[in-house]
């Protein structure tokens, strides 16, 4: 074996050639790339032994150790129309992208929103963009019955419930692109492709469409969404519907296809999957939702768990198994008493670790805890867990019971979200258990006496009638249609007639209106040119806005932040609740509005018209005085959708104040102007 290794030996070296030919130029060495490869032929050479002087041929040139360093001078250069499906992409923003499977209303919108609230925490600037695949343009058209509410921001942006979410948890002010929806990216490339833009290419959903989402996130995530004016560091990214879906495929191919074009460590993906409980943790469902994700070339790099209880570290073993997933990286998203325990609960895991580890957020500037605008909004992990604490300790407290007197009552909480959600943060200011006594406005409508069931819908309305009598304060919100309103109308005039605390949004300020122009003015046909169809009333009190558009319905109101002024603000129960201010900014969301025409006679009876807008002929906000009854309000614009945690909404914050204690609303109000004015309202600032 000794003389054949020699021989082999000998014969290598005569193939190589080891001498110098007499007269040969040697060629210089080039450092540092011929010592790498000297350093890596060193390593592959292995010496036996018994054989101490035998090498293998010298591999081939190794490649540089920076791909892009040995691959500058191959790479082909793009055609003349890359750039019209592949767009650049700014380098600088971190992206964490949270997705769903097993199925949906697993939460994805909290956990979005929560881990959004940590990083904001951390004094990171954070942004969000929910990407819905169906096809509607936006969520203005769509039942809150399959759909839930349709959350409206400041630029008039109709959009998806789960930004509500967004803007409640991160203390955002988000705009209409910060909503994506397959409708929107279609309509975009067909208005491209006519006007010539893709040079003749056909047009696909792969690399076209892809390539339009590509760019209208990487557009959106650099807008800015905070008081500070300065672009977003982390943009937050939710994937609506499931895993599996085939109308959400081109945007998880965008998304993969995203990853690629950002520096390495750039984009994080969550994927929210569910955990059953049946005779203990089953991780089935989670592996074939994993698998799938796998399917289309996604790699989540955490897996969040929802679950009754905390995930136990034998399922978290199992899930990392066959998810090829480190299990210090699944989260268990269990069960809590408030959503407010949420990112305390994560935290206790450790995600801001993790996604550090991820995406290298320590190379990320960091701003103080501190920025302009309301000094009331939770920012800090110790702020959340506080005001945790605070719903506890409210839920522990006495109850307040509002009736409810909606026409999407059936459609569960998410068809009033945010009005759900301004009551409960008023309920926690006043440290009130919040009883919601649903009640259908179909139900207090009183029959016709020649109706054929007559005696059931009579005692039906009567119990609807008890119902609202024993709570302790009456809401009214808004809505579309003739269906309910006599209802709704009945329940502000027993309200009035009651002296019960009563509030109207948008539907209920009109409605308020005419129960008001029927009982009071002693105008029997008094009504809203919406009911008329038949143009049976010669007395609408609500009429059609002129520069609305009869031809459309999308998008076509009177939509987003708008000034409200406040026509006597020294005595004005509406002023008194925003601290006494002069002018604030709501949101509004309506077609109609109050026909001046009828102010004169309302306000000789008593009813203050208290707020308008800019141009003074639209009335906004309406109020009787404490005198004369304890708490009667209607505001034509939405505060629910301002109404934050910490920060409740003025005008549900006296809702439900009044409706705690009626006796001592001057005491309240008089406290609200000593508070003096937050600048959450006027204009919008965190």
């Amino acid at each position: 074996a000794q003389a054949i290794l020699q021989s082999i030996d000998s014969l290598h070296r005569g193939s190589v050639g080891v001498k110098m030919v007499e007269g040969e130029v040697r060629r210089p060495r080039e450092e540092p790339m011929e010592a790498q490869r000297d350093q890596r032929a060193t390593k592959l050479r292995k010496t036996d032994s018994t054989a101490s002087d035998f090498h293998f041929p010298p591999p081939s040139p190794a490649p540089a150790d920076e791909f892009d360093e040995g691959s500058r001078h191959v790479v082909p250069p793009p055609s003349p129309a890359s750039a019209a499906f592949r767009p650049q992409v700014e380098k600088g923003v971190k992206y964490i992208v949270v997705s769903g499977g097993v199925c949906s209303s697993l939460g994805k919108g909290v956990a979005t929103s929560s881990i959004g609230a940590l990083l904001r925490g951390h004094g990171f600037r954070v942004t969000a963009i929910k990407l819905d695949p169906y096809i509607n343009i936006d969520a203005g058209l769509m039942s809150p019955y399959e759909h839930g509410e349709v959350y409206v921001l400041d630029d008039g942006g109709e959009t998806d419930l789960d930004l509500g979410n967004y803007e409640r948890m991160m203390y955002l002010s988000l705009g209409r692109d910060n909503n994506l929806t397959t409708g929107k990216i279609y309509e975009s490339v067909i208005k491209k492709e006519r006007e010539g833009k893709y040079l003749g290419k056909t047009v696909q959903v792969v690399p076209h469409i892809t390539g339009a989402i590509v760019e209208w996130i990487n557009r959106v995530a650099q807008q800015s969404v905070d008081s500070s004016g300065l672009p977003p560091q982390i943009c937050m990214i939710e994937l609506g519907g499931t895993i599996g879906d085939i109308e959400s495929m081109p945007f998880i191919e965008a998304l993969r296809q995203l990853k690629f074009q950002l520096p390495e460590n750039s984009l994080a993906w969550c994927h929210c999957s569910y955990i059953p409980n049946m005779s203990g943790q089953k991780t089935k469902p989670t592996q074939h939702s994993v698998k799938a994700l796998l399917g289309l070339g996604v790699q989540p790099d955490m897996i969040i768990c929802r679950c009754p209880d905390p995930v136990l570290e034998e399922t978290r073993k199992k899930i990392a198994n066959q998810c090829a997933i480190q299990s210090g990286r699944i989260i268990s998203a269990h069960d809590v008493a408030n959503l407010f325990h949420v990112p305390g609960i994560f935290a206790q895991q450790h995600m801001v670790g993790m996604l550090n580890g991820l995406l290298h957020l320590d190379d990320l500037h960091v701003a103080k805890n501190s920025m302009p605008g309301s000094g009331k909004n939770l920012r800090t992990l110790n702020d959340w867990e506080k005001f945790a604490k605070q719903v506890d300790q409210a839920e522990a407290a006495m109850p307040v019971t509002i009736a409810f007197v909606g026409k999407y009552n059936k459609g569960g909480g998410d068809a009033y979200q945010s009005v759900v959600a301004a009551l409960n943060h008023a309920a926690v200011a006043v440290t009130r258990k919040l009883k919601i006594e649903w009640i259908d406005a179909t139900h207090l409508e009183l029959p016709s006496k020649d109706a054929r069931n007559y005696e059931e819908l009579m005692r039906r309305a009567q119990e609807a009638e008890a119902l609202l009598k024993a709570a302790d304060g009456v809401f009214v919100p808004g809505g579309f249609g003739d269906r309910g309103v006599e209802g709704k109308a009945r329940a502000a005039s027993l309200a009035r007639e009651w002296k019960k605390p009563y509030l109207g949004v948008c539907l209920g300020m009109q409605v308020a209106l005419i129960s008001f122009a029927r009982d009071v003015l002693g105008i029997a046909d008094a009504t809203s040119e919406e009911f008329d169809s038949f143009k049976t009333s010669k007395n609408h009190v609500i009429i059609f806005m002129p520069e609305i558009s009869k031809e459309t319905m999308g998008a076509n109101m009177r939509l987003g932040a708008r000034y409200v002024e406040f026509t006597n603000p020294e005595n004005s129960l509406a002023s008194s609740l925003y601290g006494g201010q002069q002018r604030v900014m709501e949101r509004h969301r309506h077609r109609y509005e109050f026909n001046i025409a009828y102010k004169e006679r309302m306000e000789s009876k008593g009813l203050i018209f208290s707020g308008q807008d800019e141009t003074k002929e639209r009335m906004d906000i309406i109020e009787m005085s404490t005198k004369e009854h304890p708490f009667f309000m209607g505001v034509q614009y939405h505060p629910e959708y301002k109404s934050r945690p910490g920060t409740p909404s003025p005008a549900f914050y006296g809702l439900v104040a009044a409706a705690s204690n009626p006796k001592q609303v001057d005491e309240m109000l008089l406290k609200c102007r000593r508070e003096g004015r937050n600048a959450h309202w006027t204009p919008f600032m965190i």
